[in-house]
Order: C-alpha cells, then structure tokens, then sequence
C-alpha cells in the first residue's frame, strides 16, 4: 500500500479535498447555528410547536432544491461552477437571515441557505471521490464529514459566547456565516475541475493534465482508460436514466442509505439540545454548554471514522453504528422518561453522537459518493441526497410536535426501531467498497 501511495501527490490531492471540503463547514455552520439560536427564536417570533418544527426544517426543504438543481449544474457545467454558486448563495442568504424583520423572510431566507447547502452537500464528497484515488478516497471523502463536524463545533462555540448578549443575538449568530461562505468563494478559484466530468465533456486533454498532477504516469494511463470504458453507452442526462434497470439496484442503495442516516433521529440531539436538555431541567447556559460538548465528541469520533473507513472498511462501521444507537436510544429514552440528571442524559447523549460520528455520518456519504456509474453520478447523487433531505424534514419537522404529544423522551423509541431495521438494511444490502476504484465499484453494482 506504502507504494502505491507513493505514486501520487497526496499534497495536491489533499489540498484540492479540504478546498472543495469547505462547503461541508457551510453545511456544519447552519445546521448548527439553529440550536444555539432557536430558544431566541422561539421568543423574537413567538414560535409553537409546529413553527419551530417548520422553521428549523426549512432548510431542508430548500436543501432538496438545491440538490435537484446541482445535479443537473454539475453534468451540464462541472463540478467546479456549482459549488461556486452554492458559496454565493450561502453567503447572501446568511446575511438575509440575520437582518429579518419578520419569520416570513426569516424563513424564506433559511429556505435560500438550504439551496446552497444542498447544493454543496452534493457536490462535494462527489468531486472528492472523482479525483481520490481508490486507496485514499473513503479518508478523502470523510473529509467533508471532518469539516461538516468542524462546523458544528465552531458554531457551537460562538453561540456559547455571544448568548449573553442580548435578545437579538440570533441576528450575529446567523450573519456570521456569510464569513466562512465568502472564503470558500475565494478558495474555489484554485480548485482544478473533475477530470471525470473533463473526460465527460469531451475534454481529454484537460482531464489528462489533472490527472498527471493527482498521479503517476501509470495512474493517468491507467485511470483514463477506465473512465473512458465506464462511459460507454447511453449519454441520456434526463432523470429517467437514473431508475434503468441497469442502475436501479445502485440507486435504491443510495436512497436506502441516505435516508436511513437522518430517519435514525440523530440529528434530533443536534438540532433540538436546548429542549431535551431543558426538559431535564438544565438552565439555557448549561443547554448551550452540553451543545459545545457535543460538537467536541463529534469532531474527535469524525477523525476515528476516518481513520478506519478505508481500514476497517464501509460495511462493519455502518453494522456498529446503527445496532449501537439502537440500544443506546432505549437507555436514552428510559432516562428522559424517568426524570433522571442532567448530567447521566448528558453520558448518554455523548455516546450516542460517538456512535453516530464514527458510523453513520461519514460513511453514509463515502458509499453515496462511490456507488453510482460515472454517467449518471451528479444526477443520481442528487436522487439520493434529496431522500437525505427529505428524511431531515421529517424529522426536524416532526420532533417538536412529537415530544409535544408524547414527552421528550417518546421520540427516541421510535428511533431505536428505525436504527434496528437499519441494521438488517445494511446487513443484507451494503456490499464492502474499500479499496476498489469507482470504476470497479460501478462493475460490480452493474453485475448484482
């Protein structure tokens, strides 16, 4: 392995990864900064159930958008245009929220922050795949989980610190990631385009000279002309292509996955921290505390994943993963319901976001990346992540109305039953990816 490595500049490739790695911290940013800044939301417009449901979902609905329309941007123009545009719109959304003077166009504006996230959602692990290596390409993927996580804590962090300033510090909270939004702009101008989508548009020459910095002569040789063979056929770029018989099988893996990874109710514990930890009786200091925490645990649990997904491989961690936060729900649950301290809630919570930081949420987005044929990638990654989108609505929509009728803790067995059925799902359907290059992976997806 030592050798192979060594035929390729992991310098360059590593560098162009954390670039395009970036619009995961948009992701993290947003994703985080509705649980610091809800519990002011909630006063600013006077939010019930249902409106802190819709208004913390809304971003989904709009990440479902934004994939629909990266699918189609990154097949017609390029990997590189659209994460471009997925920046710009991040950035303007971001600072439309923070000066909103009513929850109509604080929402509109959150729906415009989703666009731009579900755009980069998309498109980032699936340029990453395209110019990894078969060797390094789950760690390089899992990279845009790394900063997806870095996000969180980051964000985490600064709402801890400007909580104590006042009712309108949501407004900063938000406006603040028109900053990280506005640096990934900038780094993008560096960043080469897929030599895959190159080969694609009938580019070679373009693609051949960034393979020739991503590798040796042999892998340039080598790789293009398996990128040329998985090209052969059909050119149809309508989402009809996307359920042929010869990819459906890959397809509704992708779904499978993408939903099974927001149904499992985490995100539940990130986007909702202040009201489950409110409901043990923790004051919004502690609430916001246990949120930093969180993002800590993430963070260090994320680089484990990506430590073993290319070593254990794909298929063990998902099986750990999903049969773990199954068990851990039921104990989760039972404490919420018993009225148990804050701090054993806190334990639990802990070892549930390991489990799902090493598991779930990076390696569910390494599969999405690597399972589909080179032909169809952008538009079948963005059936998937849209069913990815759809499943975070569903549950950012339906927890607040949930925990309403059933208590806190109600939710959370329903959750260790959707994990279980996730543990057969992965059990049954996943077939082990490391190692192979996309070229190998689309071969065998094509003969089961």
């Amino acid at each position: 392995m030592t050798n192979q490595i060594s035929l390729y500049n992991n310098n360059y490739i590593l560098g162009i990864s954390f670039i395009s790695a970036l619009g995961g911290y948009l992701f993290g940013f947003d994703f985080a900064v509705i649980s610091g800044a809800l519990p002011f939301l909630k006063t600013a417009f006077e939010l019930n159930a249902w409106w802190e449901g819709f208004l913390t979902g809304s971003l989904a609905l709009g990440c479902i958008v934004g994939c629909l329309l990266a699918g189609q941007l990154a097949d017609r123009f390029g990997r590189r245009p659209g994460l471009m545009l997925s920046a710009l719109i991040f950035a303007i959304s971001s600072i439309g929220m923070a000066m909103a003077s009513n929850l109509t166009i604080f929402v509109l504006m959150r729906f415009m922050a989703g666009i731009g996230v579900g755009m980069a959602s998309m498109l980032s692990p699936m340029y990453i795949a395209e110019i990894s290596p078969a060797s390094m390409r789950g760690r390089n993927v899992a990279i845009n989980q790394l900063t997806i996580v870095v996000g969180i804590l980051v964000t985490n962090l600064l709402n801890y610190f400007l909580s104590g300033n006042g009712p309108d510090v949501w407004r900063w909270m938000f406006g603040l990631g028109a900053i990280p939004s506005l640096l990934f702009l900038i780094g993008l101008i560096w960043l080469p385009e897929s030599p895959r989508w190159l080969l694609q548009a009938g580019q070679p020459e373009k693609a051949k000279i960034i393979l020739g910095k991503i590798g040796s002569e042999a892998f340039v040789k080598d790789t293009f002309a398996d990128i040329e063979k998985s090209f052969s056929g059909t050119q149809k770029k309508s989402y009809a292509v996307v359920f042929e018989k010869s990819v459906r099988p890959a397809v509704m893996l992708g779904i499978g996955l993408a939903v099974f990874q927001q149904l499992c109710g985490i995100n539940v514990v990130f986007n909702y921290t202040s009201t489950i930890f409110e409901s043990a009786g923790a004051d919004l200091d502690r609430q916001l505390f246990e949120t930093v925490v969180i993002g800590a645990v993430n963070l260090i649990f994320t680089v484990v994943a990506m430590w073993q997904v290319d070593k254990l491989g794909r298929k063990p961690l998902m099986l750990i993963g999903s049969l773990g936060l199954s068990i851990i729900y039921v104990l989760l649950a039972y404490l919420l319901q018993s009225g148990a301290a804050a701090g054993l809630i806190s334990i639990i919570v802990l070892i549930a976001i390991a489990l799902y930081a090493s598991s779930l949420a990076p390696v569910t987005w390494v599969l999405i990346s690597e399972i589909f044929p080179n032909r169809i990638r952008g538009l079948a990654s963005s059936v998937a992540i849209v069913s990815l989108w759809i499943g975070y609505f569903i549950i950012a929509f339906t927890f607040p109305i949930l925990a309403e009728k059933l208590g806190t803790y109600g939710p959370f067995y329903l959750y260790s039953a959707i994990c279980f059925l996730g543990f057969v799902f992965v059990l049954k359907k996943v077939k082990e990816t490391k190692g192979q290059t996309l070229e190998q992976v689309e071969e065998y997806m094509a003969s089961h």
